[in-house]
């Protein structure tokens, strides 16, 4: 007995230092951090917000790091396809989601979400917020503001149209609640992103449009739409004469869509706090800073833990509205 004691004390040490080696694991990958490129899976068609978004502050993280990060379109069911597919890999830092308030808006709406967008992914980032999406409709609907659409539709119901980029995307929910604060019957007509639902507006098939900031200002400028009202609760600067919904009559009208960045699940804490390290140093750049508020979005920059409050936060209130508004076709 007394020759086993002593072995195990012979041991004891050795098996400290392996636990201790594996539990610092994580530590000495995320200092390392990056030495491959590195995959941002974005679940939407090339040139939507977050595609947009995410090349202005791509190239500044890639610079600081000296490896590339390349954007990967998975577009589909509203963002599910490509959100689902980043659960399926390692988490290892190498492969990211970025993506928009749709990460916890959809799943409420959609029955055959397979995640939970609070408990199922490693939160890094609340990286940029917007100021509304801009009701824009196809100028010869004939209406320039809120009350004649609004009539429009009453005298036509079920005859006008609107455009969405998924159940529970920032372009479905603002006309949904529209709907539901003015009674009015407008049919909804899903796209598989925003840059196709944008085409048919522009082309006359569709009536109407909540679209972001950054994609609505060049077609008001170019008078291909018309501006009616941003959903957010002030102006913005970049079209200060487009008064917000609840300007507009629509009281306790607000909606402001948001860009979001998560690892897989189970990454480690370490490597959350390096990456989100970057994007804040990212969004301190002047020239990002320029071109956010060109685009109609304020950078923010939280940490993982703010972060993770904040998306259980938004899930709450988005199975609020969810509640109140259709759901997906059974």
């Amino acid at each position: 007995m007394k020759r086993l004691l002593g072995m195990l004390r012979c041991l004891l040490p050795l098996a400290l230092i392996t636990i201790s080696s594996f539990a610092n694991q994580g530590l000495v990958h995320a200092a390392d951090y990056p030495t491959k490129p590195i995959k941002v899976i974005v679940p939407s068609p090339p040139g939507g917000p977050p595609d947009l978004l995410f090349r202005v502050i791509g190239p500044k993280m890639s610079e600081a790091w000296g490896q590339p990060i390349v954007i990967e379109n998975r577009a589909g069911a509203g963002g599910l396809v490509g959100t689902a597919y980043l659960e399926q890999q390692a988490p290892d830092g190498y492969s990211w989601l970025f993506t928009t308030a749709s990460h916890v808006n959809i799943p409420p709406f959609n029955s055959n979400t397979t995640y939970d967008p609070v408990k199922d992914f490693t939160h890094v980032s609340l990286v940029a917020q917007n100021f509304g999406q801009v009701l824009v409709v196809r100028p010869d609907l004939g209406v320039t503001n809120l009350d004649q659409l609004i009539a429009l539709a009453k005298k036509n119901p079920g005859k006008l149209t609107y455009a969405h980029a998924g159940l529970g995307t920032a372009s479905h929910i603002p006309a949904e609640m529209m709907k539901n604060m003015t009674n009015t019957d407008i049919m909804p007509v899903p796209f598989k992103g925003v840059a196709e639902a944008m085409t048919d507006v522009l082309a006359g098939r569709i009536d109407m449009f909540f679209v972001g900031t950054q994609i609505a200002q060049q077609y008001v400028q170019a008078n291909k739409v018309t501006a009616i009202a941003i959903t957010g609760s002030k102006r913005w600067d970049g079209m200060p004469n487009v008064p917000t919904m609840q300007e507009s009559g629509l009281k306790g009208f607000e909606v402001v869509n948001w860009f979001g960045l998560w690892l897989p699940p189970k990454a480690s804490p370490e490597l959350a706090n390096r990456i989100q390290m970057q994007v804040a140093a990212a969004l301190n750049s002047p020239d990002v800073k320029q071109q956010f508020a060109q685009l109609g979005l304020e950078g923010v920059g939280s940490k993982p833990a703010d972060f993770a409050k904040y998306v259980a936060k938004e899930y709450a209130s988005a199975k609020l509205i969810a509640s109140k508004l259709p759901k997906d076709p059974k």
